[in-house]
């Protein structure tokens, strides 16, 4: 057997299999019914092996057919991705980000169009979760993560720290005086257990136990408090735009260190030009 086909005859059959007409694989391409059947016999030769049954309308796949087509669809369908990359005569990267949503709306989407203006070939696809993240099952070149920074297989890079204070409608903060005033508050709370003991215990109270609905987001959290449903424990630097027009309030200036934002990376993969390029972008602009 030859080490090597002919990549019309692979195109032939695949477009052949998928219509399981040869006439209409001819049409697909812009070449002959006869065309397409001759390239097919040609790859059917060189494997030693019939890939279809000629039935009086149409084909039918051999069992070897049917190994061969789902793999030779998805190279050409890989191909055909990479191909588009270079429309514009210059190659279009694909960058697959994933972070935390609050530091999504918060941080880099306001940001987001000095990085496309910038490096407008780069495609950047962004995810959002809930800080809970598979960098190799989801096929990640970054996550941005809160936290201690602490993630073995990853490479992490720190971005800057984020500092937790209270956060709460302009409502409920006429009743804010002191701290001790929220024991009479609703207190929002995140699947951190120990964020508003460390917070009271900071601005010298003695911890009570919160009552309020449990986010697993600050950005619903801060929702939920600007609704007037409760009193939020959140960064504020993720809240710049809801304090400065006035829907959100800062009471008190008391805040605590619980974390920080992270670039991560698996140890395993390289730096691709585009990731390269992200990260020297997003460590330059806080």
């Amino acid at each position: 057997m030859r080490s090597f086909f002919p990549l019309n005859a692979l195109r032939a059959f695949e477009a052949s299999a998928r219509h399981l007409n040869f006439t209409r694989a001819g049409l697909e391409l812009n070449v002959t019914q006869a065309a397409v059947s001759q390239q097919v016999r040609l790859l059917e030769a060189q494997l030693g092996t019939a890939l279809f049954k000629r039935l009086p309308r149409g084909l039918e796949m051999t069992e070897q057919a049917q190994v061969l087509l789902p793999v030779l669809t998805e190279a050409f369908d890989h191909i055909q991705t990479v191909l588009k990359r270079f429309e514009g005569g210059e190659f279009h990267e694909v960058l697959t980000v994933a972070t935390v949503g609050t530091f999504a709306v918060g941080w880099l989407l306001p940001r987001l169009w000095k990085f496309r203006e910038k490096y407008p070939f780069i495609e950047l696809k962004l995810l959002t979760n809930n800080n809970v993240v598979n960098l190799a099952a989801e096929g990640l070149d970054f996550a941005i993560r809160f936290g201690e920074g602490s993630w073995p297989t990853s490479d992490n890079t720190l971005l800057f720290d984020a500092p937790l204070t209270v956060l709460c409608s302009p409502e409920t903060a006429k009743r804010l005086v002191e701290p001790g005033d929220l024991e009479k508050e609703t207190l929002l709370r995140s699947y951190r257990e120990e964020e508003w003991d460390s917070w009271l215990l900071h601005a010298g109270l003695t911890p009570w136990r919160p009552n309020g609905m449990i986010f697993d987001s600050s950005r619903l959290m801060v929702e939920a408090a600007i609704l007037n449903v409760g009193v939020a424990l959140a960064p504020s630097s993720m809240f710049e735009r809801e304090l400065a027009n006035g829907v959100l309030i800062r009471p008190f200036k008391t805040e605590i260190s619980m974390g920080s934002y992270w670039l991560t990376r698996l140890k395993s993969k390289h730096l691709t030009p585009a990731m390269q390029l992200f990260q020297d972008w997003i460590c330059q602009e806080h």
